[in-house]
């Protein structure tokens, strides 16, 4: 995964870059928007495992 190799001083740089694009005071609203997109991703995932009830199984 792209995300395990991105460690120590990237990772710094990058939440630097982060914050002088968005401000201070934009951070809180992207990460509550990072972490509601995520939510509905796993909600879409956990959904599409379960099979639906007003079809059939299909064999």
């Amino acid at each position: 995964m792209v995300l395990a190799e991105i460690l120590g001083p990237d990772l710094l740089i990058i939440l630097v870059i982060v914050g002088l694009l968005f401000g201070s005071s934009q951070l809180p609203k992207l990460a509550r928007s990072l972490g509601s997109a995520k939510a509905e991703f796993e909600k879409g995932i956990r959904e599409g495992e379960e099979p639906r009830k007003d079809q059939p199984p299909t064999s």
